[in-house]
C-alpha cells in the first residue's frame, strides 16, 4: 500500500476512507497495512465512513483523555464518534487516539504480542466507534465476544484470554 506523508499525516492511498497520524517517536509501530486491515476486519456497520487513526505518545494521549474523560493519565485507546449536524451525511465515523507507549507496555506486561494487541486496541476503538460499549456487564459481555470473533478471524488469540 502507497501512503503520502504531511505534516505527520498519512493518507493511506489505496484507501481514502482511513487517514493514518503518526504522532509518536515510538519505535515498532504497526504499518498502514496492518492497521488498514484491523479497522477493516472491525467495520460492522457496512458503510464506507472515514476513519482516522491518530498514534500519539503520552503527552497527547494524557491530556485528551483528562480534557474528555477527566482521568490525568494516558490512556490505550481514546474513540471519538462524529456526530454530525441534522441534515449533513454521516460520511465520517470518527476518530481515534491510540497511545503508542502504553499499547507497547500492556503487551509487555499482560504476556501478549505486540501485534495482537495493536490489533486489539484497533478493533476495540472501532467497534466504539460504531456504538459498542462496556459500562455494564452486558454490554462489556456483548463488546468482548464481537472483539473475540472479529480477533480470532484475524487469526490472533482472545485477548481476554489467560496469557
Amino acid at each position: 500500500m502507497r501512503a503520502t506523508i504531511n505534516s505527520g499525516a498519512c493518507l493511506l492511498a489505496d484507501n481514502p476512507t482511513i487517514e493514518l497520524q503518526i504522532a509518536s517517536n515510538a519505535a515498532g509501530l504497526p504499518d498502514a497495512d496492518e492497521l488498514e486491515a484491523w479497522a477493516a476486519a472491525a467495520r460492522l456497520d457496512g458503510s464506507d465512513a472515514s476513519i482516522v487513526i491518530r498514534i500519539v505518545d503520552e503527552a497527547e494521549s494524557r491530556q485528551l483523555n483528562r480534557d474528555y474523560r477527566g482521568r490525568d493519565k494516558p490512556t490505550n485507546v481514546l474513540s471519538f464518534p462524529f456526530e454530525p449536524p441534522p441534515g449533513v451525511p454521516e460520511a465520517h465515523l470518527g476518530d481515534l487516539v491510540i497511545c503508542a507507549p502504553v499499547v507497547l507496555a500492556e503487551a509487555r506486561e499482560q504476556n501478549k504480542s505486540t501485534e495482537a494487541h495493536w490489533a486489539h486496541m484497533v478493533v476495540h476503538g472501532v467497534l466504539h466507534l460504531q456504538g459498542y460499549d462496556h459500562q455494564n456487564s452486558a454490554e462489556a459481555e456483548e463488546m468482548e465476544s464481537l472483539e473475540r470473533r472479529i480477533l480470532a478471524g484475524l487469526g490472533y488469540p482472545d485477548p481476554y484470554g489467560d496469557t
